[in-house]
């Protein structure tokens, strides 16, 4: 990839030009130049956007592709095209597919179909076999094949010694374990939070407790094992402290929020949008600004689109029949810069790299090029229209977002809108 980029302002702490406005060239993916006004001798792509920020590429802990098996809902190759358009260059992949990725050979299906593109993809292994929480997955194994972490997508760990198993093996290898945060039996056929909204909608409650009564669990079992945990998609305030304590007492545990459990609320589900029905379920203003306070002091480590394409015939059903998730990549940046400034969205959308083995390249000379390109000013009201993904169950159609994305050059190869 050579190209010129104009004027572009640099948001990179890492970097000795943070804050400056530069030309960039790129040569053979590398940055090669930076300076105020670089002259093109080669007739290299020049690339000019109105206002363009960089930084560096943006990572999501936690999209689903549906490919191998529900290639109705997504492919990877077109995912991965949405992610780049989106802003990311790399997605952790999670193994809720048929069949499951729970072995070797499906981690290595997965990111054999990922070569040349733009943005990397980071598969995660099923914890169990079938993701059934019965028998260990070979996780070893699955680490040799690419996969950087391990966890059964939105199905508790209902058996105990599975999580401390796990832990206690994966730390022979620095293995990072996955634990959905919800108690089964407690949450059990809910599909939405349980509160004055759910009473009168007439739908089936799913109370904070069965999330706060997992993590507790969940964080006991992390003290005795040692070991590595991440805790994706919490939704509770408790949750948010239980969090805080263990991370103030030493535990080796991150998590991740879903932007949408960031900004919609129980009360915003009305005349049963089905895009609103997600795992874990919105929940109430006081969560929100728990949820909030935690990523800004750094209790929560990444902030995640739970990116889950469905398709439309399991989403045009009744709300208790239709199935959970919505998709996030194309909303993540203008919805996120919406409630957060530009230089803590950005610190969002970087952070969780280290914590999943990627290398955080600064924007500096002679570094390879790994970067998003993006307007930070524009507003606008998300529609169909800026949706590329098959799928087109997202419920932030109609709101307001703050913040627009060019796409990304990483890899060698550049996506650009």
């Amino acid at each position: 990839m050579n190209a010129l980029l104009k004027s572009a302002k640099i948001l990179d702490e890492k970097s000795d030009f943070n804050n400056k406005i530069q030309d960039i060239l790129i040569a053979d993916g590398r940055i090669l130049k930076i300076g105020d006004t670089l002259k093109n001798p080669k007739k290299f792509q020049v690339i000019d956007f109105d206002n363009l920020h960089i930084s560096q590429g943006w990572f999501d802990s936690s999209v689903c592709f549906g490919e191998p098996g529900y290639e109705d809902r997504e492919t990877i190759k077109n995912g991965l095209n949405v992610a780049a358009k989106s802003g990311f260059t790399s997605v952790a992949l999670q193994a809720n597919t048929q069949p499951v990725m729970d072995q070797h050979s499906a981690i290595a299906f997965a990111k054999a179909q990922s070569y040349n593109t733009a943005t990397r993809l980071l598969p995660v292994g099923a914890l169990t076999v079938n993701s059934e929480g019965t028998h260990l997955a070979e996780i070893y194994d699955m680490s040799m094949a690419g996969s950087v972490a391990f966890g059964d997508y939105k199905k508790s760990i209902s058996n105990s010694n599975i999580l401390k198993i796990g832990l206690q093996y994966a730390s022979n290898f620095g293995g990072l374990i996955q634990s959905f945060p919800q108690e089964s039996k407690i949450a059990e056929s809910g599909v939405m939070n349980e509160n004055i909204s759910s009473t009168k909608l007439g739908l089936k409650g799913n109370p904070e407790l069965a999330e706060i009564l997992q993590v507790g669990r969940d964080l006991d079992i992390l003290e005795y094992t040692g070991g590595k945990l991440h805790i994706p998609t919490i939704s509770t305030a408790k949750s948010v402290e239980l969090l805080r304590a263990a991370k103030a007492k030493g535990l080796d545990v991150s998590c991740s929020v879903a932007i949408h459990n960031l900004i919609f609320k129980d009360s915003d589900i009305e005349n049963y949008n089905t895009n609103f029905k997600v795992n874990p379920p919105l929940r109430t203003s006081t969560s929100i600004k728990a949820l909030i306070e935690g990523v800004k002091d750094g209790t929560i480590d990444m902030v995640t689109s739970d990116h889950n394409p469905i398709a439309i015939e399991d989403k045009k059903v009744e709300f208790d029949y239709a199935a959970f998730g919505t998709i996030g990549l194309e909303s993540a940046f203008g919805a996120l810069n919406a409630v957060f400034s530009t230089k803590k969205t950005i610190d969002i959308l970087t952070s969780g790299k280290r914590r999943f083995g990627i290398e955080n390249a600064s924007i500096n000379i002679g570094n390879s090029c790994n970067i998003t390109l993006f307007n930070p000013e524009i507003t606008y009201k998300f529609k169909n229209d800026h949706i590329a993904s098959k799928s087109k169950n997202s419920m932030f159609i109609g709101s307001p977002l703050k913040g627009a994305v060019y796409g990304v050059i990483a890899n060698r190869t550049a996506v650009l809108k």
